[in-house]
């Protein structure tokens, strides 16, 4: 057992990656034979990624704020501080702050062969904001 040292302050996401302003600051990057990889990220109002997915899936820990969720084809996820999402391997989905929130979580996945992630478009428009199914979904 050893104590893991992380990045003191957050580095800004790849725009490749996000639109508008998010920050990750990472937790745990262990060696191998672990692929566990643990990132605290940090969303501006307004700022979300670009569809994606993840060899073997994620679990997002909501510790801030509030936002959405999505996979593709289906209705947006309204999630607050205290969520906690499983996103299945290789479904594709996008995350991102409400308007006018930030939206932290904690990124838990594992990577395949040194793969986090692979990355799909950006959002068409008119998918961010997403409608809420009902008024009480709406994460503001």
């Amino acid at each position: 057992m050893r104590r893991l040292q992380h990045a003191a302050g957050a580095e800004p996401a790849p725009p490749e990656v996000v639109s508008g302003s998010a920050w990750i600051r990472s937790l745990a990057h262990p060696e191998a034979p672990s692929r566990l990889v643990v990132d605290d990220v940090t969303f501006a109002p307004g700022s979300h990624t670009i569809w994606h997915r993840h060899p073997c899936g994620q679990v997002l820990v909501v510790t801030a704020g509030a936002g959405w969720l999505q996979a593709r084809g289906r209705p947006a996820l309204a999630v607050r501080e205290g969520d906690v999402v499983w996103v299945e391997p290789d479904e594709e989905h996008w995350h991102g702050a409400a308007p006018d929130q930030l939206l932290r979580h904690l990124s838990i996945q594992e990577h395949d062969d040194g793969r986090a992630a692979d990355l799909g478009e950006p959002l068409a428009a008119g998918t961010y904001p997403p409608r809420p199914r009902d008024p009480e979904e709406d994460p503001r």
